[in-house]
């Protein structure tokens, strides 16, 4: 095995490794990795949609997306498709995956299918060092409040994304309240967990307080030296802890720049527990 870091903040490339080994050594290493290297990549893995959703059941359960449908013999992949002539990734700001939801994704596992041969990169933030590095007086006016994460609702997933089918749903959008510092179930670190997509109001504050506030955190997560960035090819893998990082699929393939090209991604999320 090998394992090659991609920046001093987060990521590492993995190479000896086979994900379709699901043995518990093999998995009790993949995890030790995930959880110091907080997203780790694995090149070259032609796995089967089903070798895909047995790997991810060795995390945990297979969480289903609350909005878009699932591949229809394979309903626990979500296959992420952006179209030649579409503007915009699915993903493309910062975010940590269904922030909103009770009990958030633990961890994805996302393959590549079809990548385009310029652009399409995804960039990686690591949240326990933002948490680390933050000014303590940032540290001392968060650091026991909650804040609001929303859904956004069912348009915001599909209606920009012709390769996206929806689910009926009962409710559109709907919300829900986490610690902004929370801890890792794992390695106990402490964690700033609010992204720019879904977090909307910091508990307790007036709007306006609670949007400088936030756009004090947002601007901070966003600093270069808290990332790593990946470059796709065809048959990678990416497992990320979504516990521990925030992450953002850039858009920087232009249809109007003559650079219009499809991406297409297996997403496979698993289960997550509640904040705290």
């Amino acid at each position: 095995m090998k394992v090659e870091l991609l920046s001093g903040a987060l990521g590492a490339e993995i190479t000896g490794i086979n994900l379709c080994d699901t043995s518990a050594n093999n998995i009790k290493i993949i995890k030790d990795l995930l959880w110091e290297h907080k997203v780790i990549f694995f090149r070259e893995q032609d796995i089967s949609h089903q070798e895909q959703i047995d790997f991810a059941k060795c995390f945990g359960p297979i969480e289903h997306h609350a909005y878009v449908k699932g591949l229809p013999n394979h309903p626990e992949i979500l296959r992420i498709v952006k179209e030649p002539y579409e503007k915009n990734n699915w993903g493309e700001n910062w975010h940590s995956d269904v922030s909103y939801n009770s009990k958030p994704t633990q961890a994805v596992i996302l393959k590549s299918v079809e990548i385009p041969p310029i652009g399409g990169d995804t960039m990686f933030a690591n949240m326990e060092l933002a948490w680390e590095t933050l000014d303590e007086k940032l540290k001392n006016q968060i650091i026991d409040k909650k804040a609001l994460h929303s859904s956004l609702g069912m348009s915001f997933f599909v209606d920009n994304y012709a390769g996206m089918e929806a689910k009926k749903v009962d409710i559109d959008e709907y919300s829900n309240e986490h610690p902004i510092v929370r801890t890792h179930p794992e390695t106990k670190k402490k964690i700033l967990y609010v992204n720019w997509t879904y977090t909307k109001k910091i508990i307790g504050l007036s709007k306006k307080e609670s949007d400088e506030l936030l756009m004090k955190i947002f601007k901070h997560q966003e600093r270069l030296e808290l990332t790593c960035r990946f470059k796709w090819t065809k048959n990678a893998v990416a497992i990320w802890d979504n516990r521990s990082v925030i992450h953002y699929a850039i858009a920087d393939y232009f249809p109007n720049r003559g650079l219009g090209h499809r991406r297409i991604m297996d997403r496979v999320a698993i289960k997550g527990d509640k904040p705290f």
